[in-house]
Order: C-alpha cells, then structure tokens, then sequence
C-alpha cells in the first residue's frame, strides 16, 4: 500500500474543515483591520501557510516526484529560508525579534509560528489533520486581534493552553503508532522506490536539505557497491551481536527502528535488507517538530543537519506556555492509551538501530531572555513526566526484551578532508574484536581486586576523583565490568561499570566537551556519595547563567544525578585519528567514550534491565547492574531513574593517571600520563606511534 494510501479516508473526514480554513487564512492577506507590527506578523504567516497549500496540492496529486532539481532545490528554499541563520534575526520565529517587534504576546505568537513551521512535514506525509488543527488556531489567535482592544495575553495564552489539552491525546498516539507500525513505510518508501543516483529523492522528506545531505549523498554514490554493503553489515551485525551478547531472543521481534541523517539512504538501503534476514521491518519516525513530543533541542528520529540550531535551541522549553499538573496527566493518560492500542505491535519491537553522524561545526548557544522557560515548579513537573512515561513504555516495551546499536560517521561539514576521515572512520567501526576483547580482559582482571579507582586529570586538567567498585562475592565466576566489544556500541573499545555511589567523590573536570550537541567549556562537576553536589562551567560572563546552561542541558533540570558508569575507553586508534585530522571537539560521544575514561551521569547502563543475567566472553556473570539508587526500583520505583545518560570524557592527553587501589593497599596502575602502562595492554600505545 502506497504511504498516503493509509490517510486517505482520515483526509477526507476533515476535507471540509481544511479547504474552509485555507479559504479563510486566503483572505487574511486583503483585510486592513490590524495596525502594524501585529499585521505583519499575521500576513507573513498567512503567506507561509498558503505556500504549505500548495505543496499538498503537489503532494496530492503526485507532482512533487515529478519536478526538477532544480524546482525542489528553489521549494526547499523558500519554505526555510525564513529561519535560515543569516535571515533569522528578522523572523518571527526568533522569540528576541518577535518580543522587539510585538511586545509581550510576541512569546506567544513566536510559539505559534514555529508549531506551524511544522506544516511542512505534514504537507509531505500528506496528513491533512495535523494541518488543519494548527490552521483553526492560528485563525482563533488571529480572531483575537481583529479589533486592537478586544484582547489580552490571558486570552491567547488559553487558546493554545486550550488546544493543546484538546489534541494533546491524538498528537500522542500518532507518536506511539509511529515507534511501533512498520506500516508507516514513508522513509522506507522513498529508500526502495527512487533511483538513489537521482538526488532529486533528497527532497521528497520534507526536511531541510543543506550541502551536508547534498556531499553525503553524493559521497556514498562514489563508493563501490561492496564498501557500502560492508558498511551495512557492520552496522546491522552490531545489532544482532548485542541480542546474542545479552541472550535475547531475536527471532521473537518484528521491527526495528532505523534512525540516522538524511544523507545515508544508499547505507539504508542495504541495512533493510539485512535486517529483513534477521526477520525485521524497519520503522523510520521523524525526529519530533511539534511541542507535545519535542525533548528539548534533541532530534531523535531521521532529520537533516537542519536549517539553524539556535532555532532549535530557542523553542526547547516551549512546553512552558501549557505545562501543568493537568496536562502532565492528560498526556500520561494519552501515552498509556497507545500503548494499550498498539500492544501486539509493541511486543515485536525489537529497539533502535541508530546512525549518528559527526562534523558540524561546534555550537555554542545564545541565551536569549525573550524565550520560554520553565520554572522551578515545571522542572519538577517535566522530570515527573519523563519518569513516569518511562515507566509506561516499559510496561509495553520491555527493556530486558530489546537491545540496541550505535554507529557513527562523519560528514562533508567536517572539512575538506572529509573522504579521508571518513575512511578513517570505518576503519576505526572495523577494528578487531577478539584483539580488544583479550586486551580488555587484562584490564577487567585488575579492576576486578579492587575497592576503588583513582583517576587523576592533567595539565589543566583539573580531575581528581575517587570512584568505588561493586564488591564482588564469588571472583571466580563474578565480574565488576563488563568486557565491551563492537556490538550495541560500534566501535570497539571500553570495560565499564555501574559504580557504589556510597563513597565516590571528588571533582571531574573537563576543559571542553560536545554533550549532546552543544560545546561546554571547563565544565566541572563535584561529586558526593557518588551524587553531582555542585556543577559549574565557563561558557558565559556570568555564573548564574553557567550554572542553569548545565542545569537545563546536562541535568534535564534535575537537582541532581547520581553517577551511572565509570568506563575505560581503549581505542586508541580513535583517539589517534582525532588528533591527526583536529577534530577531537567533533567526536560523537559513541566515539569519544571511547578515547579516554569516561564517566555517565544519570542512569546506569542497564536502566530497566538489570534482572537480566549478562555474561562476559570469559563466562562470568556481570554483578555490577544496580547502584543504591537504582535497586530502589525494587520498593518506589519513582525514585529508581533519571531517565537519562550522559558521558563525559577525559582524553588521554588531559589523563594523568589511574590506579586500582586494593583493599591491602596495593595498587596497580593501568594508565599513566596518557599511555597504558599495565602488562597485557602495551598493544594500545602502539597508535600513539
């Protein structure tokens, strides 16, 4: 069945309430009864929409597949340009322009032309429902305007309050059918029916096409057909070694979620055939553009590179016009729904294959006074809410039931010698197991007759931390960490552990790391009984402003987190690449945990699993799952998670030492400035040279 197959009838239920709304929106840009700036604002985005009625009607009609390159390149201008970096200080997508020009309603209407922004991608999908809710809000606000004193703020801020607690639920099940439903084929489509030689299939997602998508695409075309088949076996093995790793039945699933960069689809192509050997459909959602389903700044699905972070950056907290104890309720009531709906499908997801990407340039957000926030109450309440869906989607996802995997590549934005370094890095994605997995175990062996770690920074590296070990009760058929090979996390690379948080403390210091898509500088955090007691950085003058950044983007507005994983990365080999090409600031985390140690705050690495009995090559029983907050799961699971999991890295060139300090207080080193010094691992300097 063709993708809009499957809208069709919902499309024609709401026809009527469409084509009425489009016809009212067309006449917004001849009626004079607003004063400027306020009419400004309402005709651009009236013109905006009529541009997303035209592209339905393409859509419907199957015409967009028929266009030039050349015409979709000018279409994929025209609906982005507005905010573009070099036009977005005069869109109304921009809150700082929107408040200059509007006063305080700028806010609300800045919110209500990025949520309709959004049009976009429904026009490509060809869901006319999702058009056509916006539309019938943005003609409410705009009624509201109509005579200049007839309004108040109160009175636009309860319409969208209003329409989101009305449409929140459907928003919410689209969300969940999207995870779930291999039927959803719209990526999967696109991937098998175009010519991938014809890069016209670049725009026929919705998203914003830049050189980024361009150079990639034309890149993976270069390649030969046997080095991208490699490159999809690599990534699709992964998956399938972390369910045979972990002792998951594989053969029980029926989907797999595919998530990566616009760009990649030749990779795809190849991995869907794979994956349909192992008995798998994908499922290929959309990283979220409306406000119900957004998780800050994050993309989480397929998406471009995209036109302008800080746009992205600026509408991260937009949940702050609507956020309440009641909507919290409401969209906890929609997601259990779902789940209840599609609970047979849920069941046969088998979890998330996902492809990073790396090389933009580094972003170092503006902050900006005119946006939406959330205060002290909302974090509370947002925090509640990422714990408590957590828990729902567990109930009908089970984490000890699916596994995962993680590979990353770079693009054209890198450099110019972008070719070279992604040469690089799939040899680095191809490193040999069995060589890491007999390296590693060396290391395991030492920490496993340890009471605690020391870990000592350099140079200006400020790091000096003392993590405690889990005590193991049976060394012969026990171990503290678990030996990590190319599987869940390509590439190869790392022993890690969940650590006793009761006794770890000191300070870790970073002179600057790339977490989750933004730059920190010095960023430093202080740990007691294994808890963040204090946190600060240097990305701004002033030091209330560093400490919310911190707070907002590494904490996901939490008091605190505990210290989920101490790791030793081993892939020197990474590490080595990074300082040749100068990109060590552009690793993703996948790669850059692995280039030093590194250490998670939130959650541990088995989150949800940690009943599961896990093994090492070795045969023995991984024990370290659980800290004391996380065994709280089995009394007041509110308490047990965090839902979420951030690494932190410290380069070898920033690594003074660290040492395994026994209970009779002998010690024994394994990495002294910067070079492993432990008998079993001298393999691993040999990149260095």
């Amino acid at each position: 069945m063709k993708y809009t197959e499957l809208f069709k009838e919902s499309n024609e239920e709401i026809r009527e309430r469409y084509e009425l709304s489009m016809e009212r929106i067309g006449t917004i840009l001849n009626e004079q009864v607003m004063k400027e700036p306020v009419r400004d604002y309402f005709n651009k985005t009236a013109e905006f929409i009529l541009k997303i009625k035209e592209l339905v009607t393409l859509v419907e009609t199957d015409k967009l597949s028929q266009m030039t390159l050349e015409d979709l390149k000018k279409l994929n201008n025209e609906l982005y340009e507005d905010v573009i970096p070099e036009n977005y200080e005069n869109s109304f997508g921009n809150p700082r322009y929107a408040v200059k020009k509007l006063g305080k309603v700028g806010k609300l209407l800045s919110f209500l032309y990025a949520e309709i922004r959004g049009m976009i991608v429904y026009a490509y999908e060809c869901r006319l429902f999702d058009i056509t809710i916006y539309l019938e809000l943005f003609i409410e606000v705009y009624n509201y305007f109509e005579e200049a004193d007839d309004y108040t703020y109160k009175d636009v801020k309860r319409a969208i309050y209003d329409f989101i607690s009305d449409y929140t639920g459907d928003i919410i099940e689209y969300r969940t059918r999207e995870l779930i439903d291999s039927q959803l084929s719209f990526v999967n489509d696109i991937i098998h029916n175009w010519d991938l030689k014809d890069f016209r299939y670049l725009y026929q997602f919705g998203e914003y096409i830049g050189e980024n998508e361009l150079k990639t695409a034309e890149f993976l075309n270069s390649l030969t057909e046997e080095e991208v088949k490699a490159m999809a076996f690599t990534y699709t093995e992964g998956y399938r070694r972390g369910f045979a790793a972990a002792r998951i039945d594989l053969r029980k699933k029926r989907t797999v979620n595919i998530r990566y960069n616009i760009g990649f689809e030749r990779m795809l192509y190849y991995a869907v055939e794979y994956f349909a050997e192992m008995g798998l459909k994908p499922v290929i959602y959309r990283a979220a553009v409306n406000t119900v389903n957004k998780k800050q700044h994050l993309k989480i699905g397929f998406h471009s590179t995209g036109p302008n972070k800080q746009f992205d950056y600026d509408h991260r907290f937009d949940n702050g016009l609507y956020l309440d104890k009641a909507y919290n309720e409401r969209k906890l009531s929609g997601l259990k729904k779902a789940y209840e709906k599609y609970k047979n499908e849920s069941a046969l997801y088998a979890g998330p294959a996902v492809i990073q990407v790396f090389g933009e340039k580094n972003f170092a957000p503006e902050n900006k006074a005119e946006v939406i926030k959330l205060d002290k109450r909302q974090q509370k309440l947002y925090v509640m809410y990422n714990r408590a869906s957590n828990l729902i989607t567990n109930e009908y996802i089970k984490g000890e039931e699916t596994s995962f995997t993680i590979i990353a590549y770079p693009i054209p934005e890198i450099g110019e010698q972008f070719k070279d370094i992604f040469k690089e890095t799939v040899k680095v994605n191809t490193l040999d197991n069995q060589t890491y997995k007999e390296i590693q175990q060396s290391i395991i062996d030492v920490l496993d007759q340890g009471e605690y770690v020391k870990i000592l920074g350099r140079g200006k590296n400020r790091t000096d931390l003392k993590v405690m070990l889990y005590e193991l009760k049976d060394p012969g058929t026990e171990t503290i960490f678990e030996n990590c090979t190319a599987d869940v996390n390509i590439p190869v690379g790392e022993v890690f552990t969940s650590p006793k948080l009761t006794g770890t403390e000191g300070t870790l210091h970073v002179t600057q790391v790339y977490l989750n898509e933004l730059e920190y500088i010095d960023l430093a955090l202080q740990f007691e009984d294994g808890k963040i007691s204090s946190y600060t950085c240097r990305n701004f003058t002033s030091e209330d402003e560093n400490k919310q950044f911190v707070k907002e983007n590494l904490m996901y507005n939490q008091e605190t987190l505990p210290l989920g994983e101490f790791a030793i990365g081993t892939n020197t080999t990474a590490y080595v690449m990074a300082q040749k090409y100068k990109i060590g600031d552009k690793l993703p985390i996948l790669i850059a945990e692995k280039t030093g140690p590194h250490f998670a705050v939130g959650d541990t690495c088995y989150q949800m699993s940690e009943d599961l009995n896990l093994y090492n090559p070795d045969g023995k029983l991984i024990v370290a799952k659980d800290n004391e907050i996380s065994i709280l799961r089995k009394t007041d699971m509110d308490k047990a998670y965090f839902n979420c999991h951030t690494d932190i890295t410290i380069p070898y060139d920033e690594l003074g030492e660290i040492t395994v300090y026994k209970k009779n207080g002998e010690t024994i080193t394994i990495i002294k400035d910067g070079r492993f010094i432990l008998p079993g691992t001298e393999k691993l300097n040999e990149a260095f040279r």
